[in-house]
């Protein structure tokens, strides 16, 4: 394996444990990789807000790909950067074709600074508490979205992307990061990959250089762009059959694993 030069790794089910805790393994680990001179990047649907909320002034990462591409956060300068905003008429067409296609689903979108939520939307993630709570679905469209969240009345986000792809597909990119997952929607060309391959163009690395870790479907063109990846045991069976190299699991801190390996 060639030498290491960035580590990509996803948050929620792969370096977070299943409480959405960083745990004191995981960040001595870091704090080695970062010693031997490695760049750590976050890949991650959360906010730029989640990401100061983990790291906090701790320099354990060197940037974060946040909402899984849309916005860029620079850790040092606190810089928030929305890369791929999503367009008012494209948000607006979604809405309609999910309400259309998918009967009580409910809707919350992200601005890249705050999330805004609809009545209808009940799922409640852990760590962001900067939500705010809005009357109708119009309320909703604001000027610039990084993404559209959809809460599912079953809960099968397979099922109901299948439903709604050939009406949106060529319109947004869409993923979710749990098999029981709100659908993520997003302007095309949106992945982790993407970015991903921006930030290493601008480092000078090539892809054999990164080693990358994830868990659910929104990380398979991350994983599959790295020239090493890594599916922790707890992942989703696509993210296990398309991986060569699997760790223990995230409340085994099977990230922090490989990195002892490697750089300790």
């Amino acid at each position: 394996m060639v030498t290491p030069r960035v580590i990509a790794t996803d948050l929620d089910g792969t370096l977070l444990r299943s409480d959405s805790t960083l745990s004191d393994r995981t960040r001595k680990a870091l704090r080695i990789t970062r010693a031997a001179g490695v760049r750590v990047v976050a890949a991650t649907a959360r906010p730029p807000r989640v990401i100061e909320d983990l790291f906090g002034s701790e320099s354990l990462i060197d940037t974060a790909i946040c909402g899984n591409r849309a916005v860029r956060y620079e850790v040092g300068s606190h810089k928030v950067l929305i890369t791929h905003p999503l367009p008012q008429d494209v948000t607006r067409h979604v809405m309609a074709e999910v309400s259309r296609l998918v009967p009580k689903a409910g809707f919350a979108v992200e601005t890249g600074h705050q999330a805004l939520f609809e009545p209808g939307y009940r799922y409640r993630p852990t760590l962001d508490n900067d939500r705010v709570p809005v009357a109708s679905l119009s309320e909703l469209v604001a000027d610039q979205l990084v993404k559209i969240m959809v809460w599912l009345p079953d809960q099968d986000p397979d099922a109901a992307w299948a439903r709604l792809r050939p009406s949106l597909g060529q319109f947004v990119e869409c993923t979710w990061s749990a098999k029981r997952a709100p659908l993520e929607i997003a302007a095309p060309g949106v992945s982790k990959a993407a970015a991903l391959a921006t930030l290493c163009q601008d480092w000078g690395v090539d892809p054999a250089e990164v080693i990358a870790f994830g868990d659910a479907p929104n990380d398979l063109p991350m994983l599959a762009w790295a020239g090493t990846s890594y599916a922790v045991a707890n992942a989703h069976d696509a993210v296990l059959a398309a991986t060569d190299n699997h760790t223990a699991g995230n409340d085994e801190d099977g990230v922090a694993q490989v990195l002892e390996d490697l750089f300790a």
